[in-house]
């Protein structure tokens, strides 16, 4: 491996990708563009802690893989798609808000570059400021939110920026539209009353697991009908998934939350969802130190190549 692959220290770059993180010009004409947000907000639950390491776990696991995907018609994502490295954000674990704004000026940057960005959490704090940097070009955006949970708490333990409450804050972020704001595999009762009653009030739409199982005949179709919602008076449907939406079983190295979709479901949905067209994704909530043999690391990029794989259909 040459030095170039490598994106810092022993870590590689993402699938094998092009380091850019030195120079934004060598985003210019990527299709994809990767990047870190080794971001663990200020309030924490317990001793479950640590997804400020996934960005680099997640790299070190990609180098296993090819884009090579025989299940889906024999496509190499990586003959079709050109990828770019622009490595991490540099947060500051001291100061939530001047965090909160290097990333909005990190995803910035990468909007502007034209690919397709797919952001490596961290936690879900980090989807407020990117999504909130898209609107801000001017986009009308819809989003899929594929998680156990709402995260429209209006506050994590007093940090309005904190991973239970992105979504209350895009609520009141112009340029999103919350009636194409879907939280979609939504269960288990470490959600609260007044986290559905937030979305309704806000006028986002709710379809939980059960919603997803009673479709799951035909989960292509049930993705076309997700994705109209998530479209419908928007320029821009951006996809944003949590590790939990998983069932444990297969998400070791995340928050735990039983009775989840399998990996097949959320692979099949994110698949769907990039043919129907996204302008980019965040994978957030792994936690390495949960996880001894980085199943859940190791995962992401399986969901990051349906996701790409799909990406590229929508444009071909």
């Amino acid at each position: 491996m040459r030095d170039e692959e490598y994106i810092y220290g022993n870590t590689p770059c993402y699938l094998g990708s092009t380091d850019v993180s030195d120079d934004w010009k060598k985003a210019a004409g990527k299709d994809v563009l990767f990047y870190g947000v080794p971001w663990e907000g200020a309030v924490t639950w317990g001793d479950f802690t640590g997804c400020e390491l996934a960005p680099k776990v997640i790299r070190l696991s990609s180098a296993r893989y090819s884009g090579y995907l025989p299940e889906l018609d024999h496509i190499d994502v990586k003959e079709h798609l050109t990828m770019g490295d622009a490595g991490d954000i540099d947060v500051v674990p001291s100061n939530v808000e001047e965090t909160m704004k290097r990333i909005a000026a990190f995803a910035g940057r990468a909007w502007d570059s034209g690919a397709f960005p797919i952001a490596l959490g961290g936690d879900h704090g980090i989807t407020y400021p990117i999504v909130k940097a898209l609107a801000s070009k001017g986009k009308k955006v819809g989003i899929i939110h594929m998680d156990a949970h709402y995260d429209n708490n209006d506050s994590s333990m007093g940090d309005p920026y904190g991973r239970g409450a992105p979504f209350a804050r895009l609520y009141e972020t112009d340029g999103v539209r919350n009636e194409s704001l879907v939280h979609l595999g939504i269960h288990g009762p470490r959600n609260k009353p007044e986290n559905g009653r937030s979305a309704k009030e806000a006028g986002a739409v709710t379809l939980t697991l059960h919603d997803i199982r009673k479709n799951g005949h035909d989960l292509e179709a049930f993705a076309d009908k997700v994705y109209a919602i998530a479209s419908e008076q928007t320029d821009a449907v951006y996809l944003s998934i949590c590790s939990d939406v998983l069932d444990h079983a297969f998400n070791p190295g995340g928050p735990i939350d039983g009775n989840g979709l399998h990996s097949h479901e959320l692979l099949t949905l994110i698949h769907a969802f990039a043919k129907k067209g996204l302008i980019g994704m965040d994978y957030v909530e792994v936690y390495p130190q949960q996880d001894p043999n980085d199943f859940s690391s190791h995962f992401v990029t399986n969901a990051v190549l349906y996701a790409l794989a799909g990406h590229y259909l929508s444009k071909a």
